[in-house]
């Protein structure tokens, strides 16, 4: 990841990102606040565009994959927000709860990316 450090606006980029992401996600500041396990000030100053997200930091990771998370969940459902609210929003049996809750814990975003990946793959 040298080329990361490289590019400066690597961290904007991917704060932008991923303020899109929890858009599209319908996620609040507190629940993105819990998702990238920072305070929700810090993750203010994210969604008002005045602080970055590292690439290489543990909340750049997350981010990443809350991202990965969001272009999977938009490959299977397309834009229309009932969907993809209704899919986050709504209980998953194959993943045993509800994927906007479950993402807000590491182990549960990965999961979730992983189940959405293997569906996007079967298709």
């Amino acid at each position: 990841m040298e080329h990361v450090l490289e590019h400066p606006d690597a961290g904007m980029a991917l704060a932008q990102a991923t303020v899109r992401a929890s858009l599209f996600l319908g996620m609040n500041e507190a629940i993105l606040a819990r998702t990238l396990g920072l305070r929700e000030p810090a993750v203010a100053l994210i969604l008002n565009s005045e602080k970055p997200i590292n690439p290489e930091s543990k909340e750049g990771e997350l981010a990443l994959l809350l991202v990965r998370l969001h272009l999977s969940l938009n490959a299977l459902v397309g834009a229309d927000d009932r969907k993809w609210q209704f899919w986050m929003e709504g209980y998953n049996k194959a993943l045993e709860g509800v994927p906007l809750q479950l993402i807000q814990r590491v182990d549960g975003l990965v999961t979730t990316l992983a189940y959405l990946d293997s569906m996007r793959a079967s298709r």
